[in-house]
Parts: C-alpha cells; structure tokens; sequence
C-alpha cells in the first residue's frame, strides 16, 4: 500500500462504443469481462483497494451507471460513488475530484484510474506508483505513468522523455497524441518516447493550481465550487469539455513521467483481445459458444447463442444483445464511424442500404 493521505479516483463514467454491440449504456465496457474472468471495473477498483485502501478509493461516473457498476460492486457504499450531472470529458471531472479531495486534506495525494485498463504484476504497478508519489510530495509534480511500448501504435498518445529527476522518473519534454505509423515507428526505435497510460498522480492542490493558470476551459468555472458558490451543477455547465491531457497537462509547467515497468493494455478496441485473452493455435480469441473451422486470427465473441466460422480469418464477429457485428480486425479501431453511420440510419428511417462509410460518397 502506498504512503497514507492517498485518495484514488477511478474514472468510470466512458460507455466503450468500440465494443458494440456487447457494451451499451445499460452495460458499458468496463463492465465487460474482457482481459480475463471477471469485469474490468471489478479489477481495477480491487487493484486501487491494494493501493490505497477501499476507504480512499472513489468512482467517478455518471447517474445512469451507478446502479449498473454496484450490480458488480454491491457491497460499495454510495457515498463512494462520485456523480458528474452531465459528461464533460476527463479534465473537469478530475478537476471537481480534485477541489473536493483538496478540502477534505490540503495535502492529499489523489491517483486517477481508467476503469477499463488491463495492468499486471500488481507489485510491478505498485512500485511505479509509489515513485509517482514520491514526485508529487516531493517536488510538488503532475505525474504520469509511461510505459515503454512494444509496437508502433497509432492510437495512443505518447510522451518524450526529458531529463532524469528521480530513480525510474523524468521530466516531460512534450506530449504527442496519436502519431502516424512512420513517426510511430521512429518514436519505437528512440527509446526516449512512452505511451501515455492516462494514469496519473498528483497532489490535488497542485493539481488545482495548473488548473487554475493554464485551463480557460475549466478555470473560471472553478468558484462554482468553492464554498458559497453556486454548486456542482453550475460548474459543470459552465465549463467547456476538455479531457485532461489537453486541457492541463500539455500546457502546465512541472509535469513527470514515471517509466513503468509493468504490462499494460487499455484495452481499446475488439482487437485487443487477442493480447488480453490469449489466443488457441490458429489465433483465434474466442469467448462464449463458438466453432471455427478452418479459420485464423479471428475474435469471436458470443453471447447469444453459437456463432460458427468456416474458412474466414482475420475477422471480429460480436454477438450480443440481437445484434450482431462482423468486421475486420484491422477495421476494428473505427468501429465508431459506422455507429455513427447506423444511428442516422435508425433515427432517420433510412434502409440499410450497402455503402462504404469509410469512403466520401460522390457528388452528382
């Protein structure tokens, strides 16, 4: 466990759309049993429990998902549960976090957690943690966790490393979201380039004080909150959505990273399973009632009956909920465009005609 005065707060409030069908609003993804036996949320709020102790651990979410995530966590009081009145992306609900973590004990450290993020050895993580603590006591440091990558990925952010300030921490040099695959690859080869985790340690009043002098978004919104101002809800009607990286960390002043030496997965898209789950002989990741034939590289995952593949590879085939989706696997991180694509459809009427929605429709 790490020093006391520690509060982590776990960021629970996202739906996961890039696991449609099987994640919905009633059920999102961190509730889905994707990186092993039991939810993701019900990992991550027993890895924070190790941390910091059940009593200091707090869940941000939305109205909606509280009775889904104590469906899995019954025996968690509501008082732990955090709720934002309405969704403004990750910088103002930790702000909001932060500035109530902040009077309970002016000195308090508080960790930010995704729920839906695949970490193991805990022990590993543990240490990393405790060295991102140490720089957010003692140098008073907005920390994030690193992790050093293994493939030149596309859709994470990344961090460049600058000077050493601690065993295993270093200054940020810059952060840089989502590089092309060329640059991805350049970055891999460096040595001096991270993926961002999104998992991040800082004292909540310094936290507050980058804020306060590099957010607009979130900044003037701030005394909404203070004693005496006009409450929750006011402040988050006035602040403008803007996740945390962008909106605080990529403009503040003193921010770490801590390199992790543990294995890390956000766990993404459909995709991921293959790294999270384990695959049989032929590649194949699979989950509920399955056959395959013939078949290679394929994530199938069923809830809805058996699904059955015959000489395809490289596929994802999702069953759930009467839905079913079939796509590519290299297809699998914009599987939001065609949601996007599907609920024009379903609010519009419109017929299911065959397009290409990766493709700009030509004009008469």
């Amino acid at each position: 466990m790490v020093t006391p005065g520690t509060i982590a707060v776990v960021l629970a409030g996202g739906i996961g759309s890039r696991f449609w069908p099987a994640s919905r609003p009633a059920r999102p993804k961190q509730l889905l049993a994707l990186a092993g036996t039991r939810p993701l949320i019900v990992d991550t709020v027993r890895r924070a429990e190790r941390l910091v102790g059940a009593d200091n651990v707090r869940l941000l979410t939305g109205a909606d998902l509280v009775a889904p995530l104590r469906s899995v966590l019954p025996e968690y009081p509501a008082d732990r549960f955090w709720v934002e009145p309405v969704a403004r992306s990750t910088g103002p609900v930790l702000a909001w976090a932060a500035m109530r973590i902040a009077g309970d004990d002016p000195d308090a450290v508080m960790i930010s957690l995704h729920a839906d993020h695949l970490i193991r050895p805990y022990d590993a993580f543990a240490a990393v943690v405790e060295r991102a603590v140490e720089a957010a006591r003692r140098r008073h440091a907005l920390v994030c966790l690193g992790i050093r990558p293994d493939r030149p990925e596309t859709g994470y952010g990344y961090v460049e490393l600058g000077n050493l300030t601690a065993e295993g921490v270093h200054a940020v040099e810059r952060f840089v979201e989502k590089p092309d695959h060329d640059t991805a690859v350049r970055y891999v080869a460096s040595g001096r380039h991270l993926w961002n985790s999104g998992i991040f340690v800082w004292r909540a009043v310094d936290f507050l004080d980058a804020v306060r002098r590099h957010s607009p978004e979130i900044a003037p919104a701030l005394g909404a909150l203070e004693e005496g101002g006009a409450g929750v809800e006011a402040f988050f009607d006035a602040v403008e959505p803007v996740s945390v990286d962008v909106g605080v960390l990529e403009r503040a002043d003193h921010v770490e990273v801590a390199v992790a030496d543990f294995d890390w997965d956000d766990v993404g898209t459909w995709s991921a399973l293959a790294r999270t789950r384990g695959a049989d002989a032929a590649g194949n990741v699979t989950a509920g009632e399955t056959a395959l034939f013939e078949a290679r590289n394929n994530v199938v995952w069923s809830e809805d009956g058996r699904v059955v593949l015959f000489g395809v590879d490289d596929l994802v085939v999702v069953r759930s909920g009467g839905e079913t989706l079939v796509t590519r696997r290299d297809l699998a991180p914009d599987l939001k465009r065609a949601l996007a694509e599907l609920e024009r459809r379903d609010a519009t009427g419109a017929p299911g005609e065959t397009e290409d929605v990766n493709e700009e429709k030509e004009t008469e």
